[in-house]
């Protein structure tokens, strides 16, 4: 297999397209979670409306989105709840633009942790460590796992698998990058190997192991080189 591009010239550089996801779109019964993960693949203006979205991250983090009032935010962005309402039409579409800004943010960082790895293997491998450790540590999300848990389980992966494909979707338009430019063998399943890493990383989120110790970031790197970095020269049968 390749050694893989430098950073200039990898794939997950600013190149024309490299944002984009083909041909995904959330479905008309999409939930929060689903629409603000298309939406958050597009640019996005981090800064309009931050001193709400500052105020309201920082209170579902901290007590949880159901017990967030608009009155709570208002107060805590030294506002009125009049103009919250008029900014954010309603606590469902507040919800919503925090986490796509989070989401944001996530790809953002996820796209400059993986450019710095000079090898398609060390993406792979530092893209994994480094989702697990993002959404593991991020106050939002750790927040509502902990005080809305019911809610943001079938949220985030559903019942239905939707949630789970549309991450998958986008990692495969990375993994394909990589297949395009020789850094990945031509007759690997580039969709089937981004739903397995998805898998897998949904797996750590939410179901605690007793032999692999998920904040144990060199661990999780043997683990990606041991598990994950094979399935980009793998070939399954019949395939």
């Amino acid at each position: 297999m390749s050694t893989g591009p430098t950073r200039a010239e990898g794939p997950y550089d600013d190149e024309p397209g490299a944002h984009e996801m083909t041909d995904l779109a959330a479905p008309a019964d999409a939930t929060l979670i689903e629409r603000a993960f298309v939406a958050a693949v597009d640019a996005v203006d981090l800064d309009r409306n931050a001193d709400i979205l500052d105020a309201a991250l920082e209170l579902f983090s901290r007590q949880g989105v159901a017990r967030t009032t608009m009155d709570d935010v208002a107060r805590r962005a030294g506002t009125s709840r009049i103009t919250v309402y008029r900014r954010m039409e309603s606590k469902e579409a507040l919800v919503e633009q925090v986490v796509l800004r989070e989401f944001r943010r996530y790809f953002d960082q996820f796209r400059e942790d993986v450019g710095r790895a000079s090898t398609a293997e060390d993406r792979v491998v530092v893209g994994f460590v480094s989702s697990l450790r993002a959404i593991r540590h991020h106050p939002l999300i750790a927040g509502l796992l902990a005080s809305d848990g019911d809610l943001v389980g079938p949220s985030v992966l559903g019942h239905d698998g939707r949630t789970l494909a549309m991450v998958s979707h986008f990692l495969a338009a990375q993994l394909r990058r990589e297949q395009a430019a020789g850094h990945v063998a031509e007759h690997v399943d580039v969709d089937l190997v981004a739903e397995m890493m998805v898998r897998m990383s949904a797996s750590f989120l939410l179901t605690p192991s007793q032999r692999i110790d998920v904040e144990d970031e060199e661990q999780l790197a043997r683990l990606a080189r041991a598990f994950i970095v094979p399935m980009l020269s793998a070939r399954v049968d019949g395939s």
